[in-house]
């Protein structure tokens, strides 16, 4: 069985390769979950081990203990978009862990004029509706430890469901997997997304087509490609802690996102382009955590056609106490200039606490 399921990871890109990549495909699974692992810019592949591992490096499941549960809320672009996350995870054994985890990325209460000017050319207010442009990826993930207790495997299976009103709808899927491995007080983690390649089937219904294909003369003349293939990713972290005293604990990590395509990244070619980022956890007793990081290293090009060096700075707050930890952090979406900021907070539960 497992050398089927080897094969069929294998080979699935092959059999996708006619079909057309695309270098920016479901990009709301690359925000991120977890208010702490947001404030430290994304840089937690070699040392998350909770229930969120589930996103940033499956492999970290292994480190749970008992029952926990993960929920995530934030608001975009001045709460036009809204992003929520749920998680629970649970050990199996010693040496294994189970999760699974549900990502809503949505815009609601869009305004459809499609039908404002009715057959007559009359303008008709009641003609206008509301629709949802809603994006859902569920996963399930799973870890255990290899031949040697320090290093870690995880894989994450991931359906990903995207609704544009009555427009159009796709049905996708698609495979992570990590691996993680600690030596004294140096951690590493490797995670791979989309790691067959994700595919996405959209349907697009023709009747709501038709009502717009010619609303502008020369423009929306045919219906858009039905099949999006998104490329791998690649993330590589370097993490080192350290005790500082009898009561603080810190924790710094360098991140490298790779993607093999050419972007605005610093560091970009035609076959790969990468994206550094780095953060750090300072934390009392593991009551109380500050954190803070940099990423999204981007080259902007202005008006007048040079070029910029833009940075994503990030910050958070933690507290912990009794089995619930309470985060948050101060950062945006994801972009560049002039985006704003954005409050984000998560809540984790380790049931381990309440046993008796």
């Amino acid at each position: 069985m497992k050398h089927k399921i080897l094969f069929f990871l294998l080979l699935t890109p092959l059999f996708l390769s006619a079909q057309a990549f695309r270098s920016y495909s479901n990009e709301f699974l690359t925000i991120g979950v977890d208010a702490a692992g947001l404030a430290m810019s994304k840089s937690v592949v070699a040392t998350t081990n909770d229930v969120n591992s589930i996103y940033w490096n499956p492999a970290g499941l292994v480190g749970i203990e008992d029952y926990q549960g993960s929920l995530m809320h934030a608001s975009y672009f001045a709460g036009i978009a809204n992003y929520n996350h749920a998680s629970f995870a649970m050990p199996i054994n010693k040496q294994s862990a189970l999760g699974f985890s549900i990502i809503r990325f949505g815009v609601d209460d869009i305004l459809n004029t499609t039908e404002l000017i009715d057959s007559e050319g009359n303008i008709n207010f009641n003609n206008i509706s509301l629709f949802s442009s809603a994006d859902y990826a569920f996963n399930i993930a799973y870890a255990r430890n290899l031949l040697f207790k320090d290093v870690k495997f995880g894989v994450n299976a991931k359906i990903v469901r995207r609704i544009i009103g009555d427009f159009a709808s796709s049905w996708g899927f698609g495979f992570d997997a990590g691996i993680q491995f600690e030596r004294n007080s140096w951690k590493f983690g490797l995670m791979a997304r989309d790691i067959t390649t994700t595919f996405n089937s959209w349907a697009i219904n023709n009747d709501e087509f038709n009502k717009i294909k010619n609303a502008i003369p020369g423009q929306n003349q045919e219906l858009p490609e039905t099949t999006e293939i998104t490329k791998p990713k690649l993330q590589l972290g370097v993490a080192k802690s350290w005790r500082i005293g009898r009561l603080f604990n810190l924790i710094t990590e360098a991140n490298a996102n790779m993607r093999f395509t050419r972007t605005n990244d610093i560091f970009s070619t035609d076959a790969l382009s990468i994206d550094p980022a780095m953060g750090f956890q300072l934390d009392f007793d593991e009551l109380v955590y500050l954190r803070a990081g940099v990423g999204n290293f981007q080259y902007i090009t202005e008006f007048d056609n040079t070029k910029s060096l833009s940075l994503q700075p990030n910050f958070g707050l933690g507290f912990k106490y009794n089995g619930i930890k309470v985060d948050y952090a101060l950062t945006n979406i994801g972009s560049v200039g002039n985006a704003l900021y954005s409050n984000i907070f998560s809540l984790t539960i380790d049931y381990s606490f309440f046993r008796p």
